[in-house]
């Protein structure tokens, strides 16, 4: 499995760096189905998945913390170079959901368990199809999937989102200060709203895909939300009660009012489904001045929560890659046309923030979450991010600069047409770290992003490596 990646020309330090993340990228989902195909099933009894031609289960059950924050890490890893894990991922949730009747949050022994109230499982079965892994039961994975993001009635608390019915009434999720029951019921209105908009485009645009016209308006008109909390006096996000008025006293770095695991420094950049509209909003030069400064602050702790060792060092800072909400930040600067920044920054939280020693491997004890920043390291080290998370119609993959001067990813064919993708990073090392040319196949990319569709027929991605920042190809 890790063979199916192989980088050459880095140092020994980022070479351990890679195969350790890549080692729990695909350690972290947990195996829970048994060598003849059973597997504990939602009702505390015992399914089965049949066996095919050889004999095996035709696809492993794999049990899951909550999915928030893989399409910028996992996933990503897996279209890429692990397509049959990602589709036996999708047919352990669809397990869930033929037994229970709902997409999971968490599962424990196909157990409902406490995720983070979001449940992306809908938006992580329609990125797989909209990279072109379909050998699941589309149907009933297309159904899931809009139930997730759309429906309340009955929902049991263990399938998150359980404030969804307020996000559809009001076109956001309404702010409140105290609540009844577990905090992802009533505490997080803004990051909530955010989470819901990004998911709700996923799965819009699987339903333009299946030609479901009805369903793709209004999950499209859904993943405009961010637009209804948005402050234009602050240019930042901020949660509105139910009467549309923002929230008073609010103080944009204060953790757990209104957002999960962050705050408003941290989640005004939540608009992934859409960040040319967030540069838009910001203003371009703004945008790329106060990203660029977000940055050299967040340099001096580390990038997380400095030497601290606790999984939530950092949520109240401007930025923190030890938890999800930021994992895709660093990449923003590819869609404000300064994909130097992009390049400059990657390079230093790979360096900074990941280290090998005891200690200090992912920050300073903080998130990994099952593979996540393992995942995310990986993908910065080949130089390749996706910010929409393979979630849009035609899936453009970011360009950053890898940390290896030849990689070579072996395709799927059972999935792709390719044999092997082999990105080249001409150059590179002793401080050439920016881009200054980009081919495809020879042929010349004007731009930072290479198109999933080219990728995935393989062939030779060429980076030409110098120590100057470059911002048009």
């Amino acid at each position: 499995m890790l063979g199916r990646i192989d980088v050459q020309g880095g140092t020994k330090e980022n070479t351990v760096k890679f195969y350790t993340g890549l080692y729990h990228a695909l350690l972290g989902r947990g195996l829970a189905s048994d060598v003849n195909g059973d597997y504990p099933d939602n009702k505390g009894g015992t399914g089965h998945i049949p066996s095919g031609k050889n004999g095996k289960p035709i696809h492993n059950h794999y049990n899951t913390d909550a999915v928030w924050g893989v399409y910028w890490n996992l996933t990503q890893l897996w279209a890429i170079a692990y397509p049959d894990y990602y589709s036996d991922f999708v047919k352990s949730q669809l397990l869930v959901y033929k037994d229970a009747g709902w997409l999971g949050d968490g599962i424990s022994a196909s157990r409902y368990v406490s995720g983070v109230g979001t449940n992306f499982v809908g938006l992580v079965i329609a990125s797989a199809y909209l990279a072109g892994i379909r050998d699941f039961d589309i149907p009933t994975a297309y159904a899931a999937a809009r139930k997730n993001e759309l429906e309340w009635k009955d929902r049991p608390f263990g399938a998150g989102k359980t404030d969804v019915d307020r996000f559809i009434r009001y076109g956001y999720v309404n702010h409140l200060d105290s609540g009844k029951g577990g905090s992802e019921m009533w505490q997080f209105s803004a990051s909530h709203t955010l989470e819901y908009a990004f998911s709700a485009y996923a799965v819009g645009n699987w339903a333009k895909a299946l030609g479901k016209k009805q369903d793709a308006r209004q999950l499209t008109d859904l993943s405009g939300a961010w637009k209804a909390i948005w402050d234009s006096s602050r240019s930042l996000v901020h949660p509105r009660d139910a009467d549309g008025q923002f929230i008073a006293n609010f103080n944009p770095t204060e953790p757990w009012r209104g957002f999960q695991e962050g705050n408003a420094f941290q989640y005004t950049w939540f608009v992934p489904q859409d960040p040319e509209s967030l540069v838009t909003r910001i203003g371009k030069k703004r945008f790329n001045e106060r990203l660029d400064s977000t940055f050299i602050i967040a340099e001096k702790a580390l990038f997380g929560g400095g030497s601290t060792i606790d999984a939530f060092a950092g949520i109240a800072g401007i930025y923190n890659h030890g938890n999800q909400p930021n994992l895709h930040v660093s990449w923003l600067f590819n869609h404000s046309g300064r994909p130097s920044l992009t390049q400059k920054w990657v390079r230093q939280i790979c360096d900074k923030f990941y280290g090998t020693e005891g200690v200090h491997g992912y920050g300073f004890g903080q998130d990994e979450d099952q593979g996540q920043l393992g995942a995310w390291f990986v993908m910065a080290g080949m130089g390749l991010f996706d910010v929409k998370g393979f979630t849009a119609p035609e899936t453009k993959l970011g360009l950053g600069s890898p940390l290896f001067e030849k990689i070579r990813i072996r395709l799927d064919h059972k999935y792709y047409p390719g044999q092997d993708l082999t990105i080249i990073a001409a150059g590179n090392g002793n401080g050439n770290d920016y881009i200054q040319s980009v081919r495809l196949n020879g042929k010349a990319v004007h731009e930072p992003f290479v198109p999933w569709n080219q990728i995935r027929k393989g062939g030779t991605l060429q980076l030409r490596m110098g120590p100057k920042p470059v911002d048009q190809y």
